[in-house]
């Protein structure tokens, strides 16, 4: 591979050195900010109209044509949003020329810095001026960000969906594709995942406020990394040079949860300020607390009685009250050292809280209702044992996310060099959690019955019609156990490091551009669990009873949020230790991963007044180390365990991809653009599947993880067609097609047999799959409304809708064990995605109303169709309003899922939708204030 990287390289010099250059003579370069010098207008499209060259504005607005022959020029700038700017430049004969441009008024430059309109002219610009199929958020000249965190935001783009968490947006599907599929970055680092057993990171993590933008490219060319398939989502911070003018920025905010009944706060800082004409620092801080309830309900394990009646082996119903808090803070520094050189500084810190209390009251019912019908089961304890748990969830987990990158840009004539070293951390870690500490009961024929109404499938009832006095009295509960995760910690961390050069040749038709670069990656995950399992303990139900915040039903006694965890931690005496499922329990899970990739690339680059087209290859080699245990039992001549037996498990593995790509971008006439691409690229397999982690329990059932996974492999096409009206708006249409090779699916094997050396009764593990087939289509439309009298002329609206058909097939046996292939829709993948916007911004008042719809989708894979776990659709309505009370001071409410949208997730069994789970929050009301200076 090190030979491969250096033949690129030497192509890319040799091609530079070699190819005729014009004998030009000086540079135009400068900068484009709007009318009152505030805000660099970054994307702002720039042509030599004499000589049909165009550029493009970077983040701090420059721009730079270089190799220009002595002469007079009409340099035209285009912003979305804004009328066409010309001026006059003359290249002397010897030596450069600058040329700052201003765009709109030197009154007032509202139109396209700040606000909603503000947003939009600046998104679609970027759209615009992208190499390839791209969508785009970022903030206003003042600091706001369309919605409170990362993921919120990106749910309003074309052929986003956000897979919610408690009723939080966290993890991001693009084009109906499971988030395990994007990549995400912050600065042009890579985000580790915290979690142990996901690549994919929860975006809600990094709050809005201090980020600049959020950039979801959907389509690659070879300079990128190709580990992606849905889409690579690259978060910016702040630059001190983002803006022409200091900012500083304050915000406090209240947040109320109908069912929580408090008030929370948040409050967050921003700055940027350049410190000389060269130097400038930005950054900013920002808090949120939220606390909230969820009302839960779940059922497993759907039968059917001899007698024809559906119902659930197990119901569950579920009481959470959560705390979660989030820090954030973020430190930039910029420097020019000269004409030629731009060095940056990024730091990222980001912090998050989860303390969930979970009160549950579980049925566990082993025999058959005595009665029932389509919308109800019965069941008396005359016929068998119903067991009755009651137990209470007290976890703390906290995650944090950091980040720094150092960089720079080089550019000196005709060549340009960008370099870049980074490290980033993730973790996640639980100490002292009690996960669970339960009570139960079990009534044989003491006289309790209870009746189970179906009627409505999202929320099946329970009612318990005699032995009441038994069900609700916390005495007939006995203490079962305490499951104490005494430490789960959960690492991630890369290191990288990149260099790109490219060499630019101007013709009288166009500029050919060849570049070349290296990017070394190294990656460590890693999960240590260790728990403690008591089965005996000296605590009483009635001891420790708290009142219950559920809605749906009333769930008899329950213990209080922090006593049991309380009592326990004061009286370790009291319980018994489990020293064998302790142990077992805590080395199944332990593993490390080492990923080290080696990329390289070669591209041409060629652009003209109408026509860019960039192809190359991207070549990554791929090493992993990959370490877990053999787990089993010791097992003496009765069967019984007597202890724990871990064998280590070391595995190592290598790979290398070519991956070739074509992107094409045609501008027949001002304002339509045409793109196509196609392009090669990868996913490598979760961490946690590929690590060597193999668990026996003691009859020999088995759970293995595969370390000959391979990555997912796929050819991408996306073309599409974008018209951007004189004014600020756009019209977009996209077809995208995918054919995925080597998808990872679970299945379970219900035969005997032996997998690396390990013999097994039935197991449970990991396989590729052949290939899925992705294809769909994005339509967006974007207007700002001016053209209409007033008062509608501050009308705005967004819309978009994508299909997404994404298809492919596994293994799975059917009721008499045997093996078959079926058809399934892809993990996370849903068919229809809608987004609508309508916006209202005139004056002092500024109005939103957002609604999300996605379809349907698949969530887990079951042993069959009927077991399959499927997530409702679901819509959500959001609405905010903004109002400026004095320059630079707003108040401002937003008013977080007005219509209380609900998850509900079901398996299609019996003919019918037998819930799986079910969840309300209710609806959040967020209002303050912000003032910028």
């Amino acid at each position: 591979m090190n030979r491969l990287s250096r033949g690129a390289s030497r192509v890319a010099l040799t091609l530079a050195l070699t190819m005729p250059a014009a004998a030009l003579a000086g540079t135009i370069s400068g900068t484009v900010s709007d009318g009152t010098g505030t805000r660099a207008l970054q994307s702002t499209q720039l042509t030599i109209v004499e000589l049909g060259r165009i550029a493009e504005a970077g983040r701090d607005g420059s721009y730079r044509f270089p190799d220009v022959a002595p002469g007079t020029y009409t340099i035209e700038a285009r912003y979305v949003g804004a009328d066409p700017v010309r001026t006059t430049v003359v290249v002397p004969a010897t030596g450069d020329v600058d040329a700052d441009i201003r765009i709109g008024s030197n009154v007032d430059a509202s139109i396209i810095v700040v606000g909603q309109v503000a947003n939009q002219a600046s998104a679609l610009s970027r759209q615009r001026a992208a190499d390839g199929v791209e969508s785009v958020l970022t903030r206003d000249a003042i600091g706001q960000f369309p919605d409170q965190n990362v993921a919120e935001s990106l749910r309003r783009l074309p052929g986003i969906n956000i897979l919610n968490d408690q009723g939080e947006g966290r993890f991001v599907s693009v084009r109906g594709l499971d988030p395990e599929l994007n990549a995400a970055s912050v600065n042009g680092a890579r985000l580790p995942a915290p979690e142990s057993d996901v690549r994919s990171v929860a975006l809600d993590v990094v709050p809005s406020e201090l980020i600049e933008s959020i950039e979801v490219k959907k389509s690659l060319t070879p300079d990128m990394d190709a580990d992606t398939i849905g889409a690579s989502i690259e978060i910016n911070t702040t630059s001190a040079f983002d803006r022409k003018k200091d900012l500083y920025s304050i915000k406090l905010e209240g947040s109320y949860n109908d069912y929580s009944g408090e008030v929370t706060p948040k409050g967050s800082v921003d700055f940027s300020t350049r410190l000389t004409d060269s130097f400038g620092v930005s950054g900013g801080f920002s808090y949120y607390k939220r606390k909230f309830e969820t009302d839960n309900i779940e059922a497993s394990d759907w039968t059917t009685s001899e007698d024809g009646i559906v119902y659930a082996e197990t119901m569950e119903y579920r009481d959470y009250d959560v705390t979660r808090k989030r820090i954030g803070a973020t430190l930039n520094f910029d420097w020019m050292p000269s004409d030629t050189t731009k060095l940056y500084a990024r730091g990222v810190y980001n912090q998050f809280d989860d303390q969930e209390y979970r009160r549950r009251l579980t049925f566990v019912l082993d025999e058959e209702p005595a009665s029932g019908d389509a919308d109800s089961a019965f069941f008396t304890d005359e016929d068998g044992r119903i067991e009755v748990r009651r137990d209470l969830k007290d976890r703390f987990e906290r995650q944090r996310i950091k980040s720094i990158v150092l960089g720079g840009t080089t550019e000196t004539g005709p060549w340009k060099l960008t370099y870049s070293g980074s490290w980033s951390e993730s973790t996640e870690k639980e100490a002292g959690s009690i996960d669970p500490v339960r009570w139960r009961a079990r009534f044989d024929g003491d006289g309790v019955d209870v009746n189970f109404n179906y009627a409505d499938p999202r929320v099946p009832l329970f009612e318990v019609t005699s032995g009441a006095d038994l069900f609700n009295d916390p005495s007939e509960y006995s203490f079962n156990r305490v499951e104490q995760t005494v430490l789960s910690d959960s690492r991630d961390r890369e290191y990288a490091l990149k260099g790109d050069i490219s060499r630019a040749f101007v013709t009288d038709s166009g500029t050919f551009t060849v570049q070349t670069g290296m990017k070394a990656r190294w990656r460590k995950k890693s999960y240590n669990f260790n728990m403690a399992y008591y089965g005996d303990g000296d605590l009483d139900l009635a001891d420790v009873l708290g009142d219950q915040t559920y809605r749906l039903a009333n769930l008899g006694p329950l213990p209080a949020k922090g006593a049991a965890s309380d009592y326990f931690y004061a009286n370790p005496g009291a319980f018994e230790l489990d020293p064998i499922t302790s142990a077992y329990e805590s080395a199944a899970q332990d593993y490390s991963a080492k990923e080290d990739i080696l990329a390289s690339y070669l591209l041409g680059r060629w652009d003209s007044d109408t026509v860019r087209l960039i192809g190359g290859v991207r070549v990554e080699q791929t090493r992993n180390v990959l370490r877990g245990n053999l787990t089993q039992y010791a097992l003496d001549d009765e069967g019984e365990a007597t202890g724990v037996v871990t064998t280590p498990n070391v595995f190592t593995k290598n790979y290398t991809d070519w991956l070739p790509s074509l992107t094409a971008r045609f501008e027949p006439s001002r304002g339509l653009v045409l793109r196509a691409a196609g392009y090669k690229s990868l996913v490598r397999p979760k961490l946690s599947q590929l690590a060597p982690r193999f668990i026996l329990d003691e009859d020999f059932a088995a759970e293995f993880g595969n370390p000959d996974l391979k990555p997912y492999r796929a050819w991408n096409l996306d073309a599409s067609a974008e018209w951007y009206f004189s004014g600020n708006g756009a019209l977009t249409a996209g077809l995208f097609w995918k054919s995925i090779k080597d998808y990872t699916a679970e299945i379970r094997d219900f035969t005997d047999g032996t997998y690396n050396g390990v013999a097994y009764s039935e197991a449970q593990y990991f396989v590729n799959g052949d290939t899925a087939k992705v294809k769909g289509v994005e339509l967006s439309y974007s207007q700002v409304f001016s053209f209409l009298p007033a008062p509608f002329d501050g009308l705005l609206t967004n819309l978009n809708y994508t299909y997404t058909d994404a298809t492919g097939r596994i293994t799975s046996y059917d009721d008499d064990d045997n093996a078959y292939s079926r058809k399934i829709a892809l993990p996370n993948a849903s068919k229809h995605t809608f987004n609508a916007v309508l916006g209202y911004e005139k004056g002092p008042v500024s109005l939103r109303a957002a609604g999300t719809y996605r379809s349907k989708y698949l969530d887990e894979l079951g042993d069959g169709p009927d077991s399959d776990r499927f997530v409702d659709n679901h819509f959500q309505l959001d609405l905010s309003a903004k109002y400026k009370l004095l320059p630079g001071v707003r108040l401002f409410a937003d008013w977080v899922n007005v219509n209380n949208a609900k998850y509900y997730a079901y398996q299609n069994y019996g003919g019918a939708r037998r819930l799986l789970q079910y969840e309300e929050y209710n609806w959040t009301v967020k209002f303050g204030v912000s003032a910028s200076f």
